[in-house]
């Protein structure tokens, strides 16, 4: 007889502030000039940290740049490139360049601020909020 393995399931329970807000942005501009527009703009301090890097299903190795700013005690924020060449991390959001990755620690922290202030810019033509539960992403995994 064999032995049987027993699989034990633990269930983490998700809070609403572990569900990082995600905004797509359409522009043209490099992403070190964007991410020094949105410094300027929003008064953060987004700075070039490690690129998300992963394989895809014909096992190219894929970079995606990716700066960051965790200098606020209450946020962080993440933009993170959405192109590696022809290349897509979210195949479903092909339109849009960029991804503005927001982490609140506060709970009366309001995207509709920094969603006005994005559309104010003139480099950026797109800004779309998007909702992160309906995305159904295999590479959505290496984003949070």
């Amino acid at each position: 007889m064999r032995n049987a393995q027993r699989i034990t399931k633990i269930h983490l329970s998700v809070n609403e502030q572990d569900i990082p807000i995600v905004i797509g942005i359409v522009s043209s501009d490099p992403d070190y000039r964007l991410s020094l527009t949105l410094n300027k703009n929003l008064t953060i301090s987004l700075k070039n940290t490690e690129a998300v890097e992963f394989q895809d299903d014909k096992g190219n190795k894929l970079h995606f740049s990716r700066f960051s700013d965790s200098s606020g005690p209450d946020w962080h924020f993440q933009l993170v490139s959405n192109r590696s060449e022809k290349e897509f991390m979210l195949k479903k959001l092909k339109n849009i360049d960029y991804l503005l990755l927001l982490q609140k620690a506060e709970k009366d922290f309001s995207p509709e601020r920094i969603l006005s202030q994005l559309r104010e810019i003139d480099s950026i033509t797109g800004v779309f909020n998007i909702e992160i539960r309906t995305l159904n992403d295999k590479n959505l995994k290496y984003l949070i």
